[in-house]
């Protein structure tokens, strides 16, 4: 019995560091599983998120930003369930408005993304940690990187800020060499049979072409869209707007007529063949995926390569 002692205390003993190093592997398996979190700074006050979101539901224009983090997103907005490029990234992905609250319950998000007054935000919020931004608090690139820090990405969204930031600038010196200083662009969008211009805050590759590259708009442009961000107009003062150069959004189901008529025919651009046309629904946005599209188009179109 004396002999016996010994061994049960040693195999006691062995059994509570197996005991100690499965707890210890359970509380590491625990810690990659995604239920880590951070405390991200909102303009509302810090906000408990996931470090490593799986799940994300986005309310807003900020899908491209996640895509270009490799985010999962499991529902997002209708304009950005149009665009064609973000079709394979949002293939599993649901349709959802802040007002589908059961359907967004049914998605199981980590994370809510909107903008400012966002309906139902406390309801949401009971959902998942919800965070919101106020559009055009921010710039282009700023609000990349503050993406990039709600998803516990920043250095990455950083990069990408800083590369694309050059290859801009170095496009625009290319293209205004080639047109010239003084030369004028243009972006005019026909949506819901009217006609809009705008200011260089409003997607559509306005962020490119004046903030990035520092292409001239032109005067009446300046006049009535740079502060408000976009210009409604009739096809009858259209010319007024049109610059030498033109980005022309167009939408599958807007009406054409515009293209056909003396005001838009007499105009530089049309005559020189400098109206470039892009398709409204996948140049819509100012997320980082967008601004590479836009940036490769501007450059392809005015430059040719």
């Amino acid at each position: 019995m004396k002999k016996l002692f010994p061994v049960l205390f040693i195999l006691v003993l062995v059994l509570a560091a197996c005991g100690n190093n499965d707890s210890s592997n359970s509380e590491e398996k625990a810690s990659s599983s995604g239920n880590e979190t951070i405390t991200y700074e909102s303009e509302d006050g810090p906000v408990e998120v996931p470090a490593d979101p799986q799940r994300v539901v986005v309310l807003s224009s900020y899908v491209g930003d996640l895509i270009d983090l490799d985010v999962p997103i499991v529902g997002a907005d209708a304009w950005s369930m149009q665009n064609p490029r973000f079709e394979d990234a949002l293939k599993d992905a649901e349709e959802v408005t802040e007002d589908d609250l059961e359907k967004i319950i049914e998605l199981k998000p980590d994370l809510i993304i909107g903008l400012t007054g966002l309906k139902n935000l406390d309801k949401l919020k009971e959902i998942a940690p919800t965070v919101t931004f106020t559009y055009g608090k921010l710039n282009y690139l700023d609000q990349h990187v503050e993406i990039g820090k709600l998803v516990n990405k920043e250095d990455e969204a950083q990069t990408w800020a800083n590369d694309f930031t050059k290859r801009a600038t170095e496009a625009g010196e290319q293209i205004k060499e080639k047109i010239g200083a003084d030369a004028t662009v243009s972006v005019v969008e026909n949506f819901d049979k009217q006609l809009y211009v705008y200011g260089d805050n409003w997607g559509r590759g306005t962020e490119v072409l004046y903030q990035a590259m520092g292409l001239n708009m032109p005067e009446k442009v300046k006049e009535d869209a740079l502060e408000a961000g976009y210009f409604a107009l009739s096809t009858e003062v259209l010319p007024e707007y049109m610059g030498d150069y033109v980005i022309f959004s167009k939408f599958d189901d807007a009406d054409t007529s515009v293209e056909d008529s003396k005001s838009f025919q007499n105009t530089t651009a049309a005559k020189n063949n400098q109206v470039y046309e892009v398709d409204g629904n996948a140049f819509y946005f100012n997320d980082s995926n967008t601004l590479d599209y836009q940036l490769e188009f501007i450059k392809e179109s005015f430059l040719g390569n």
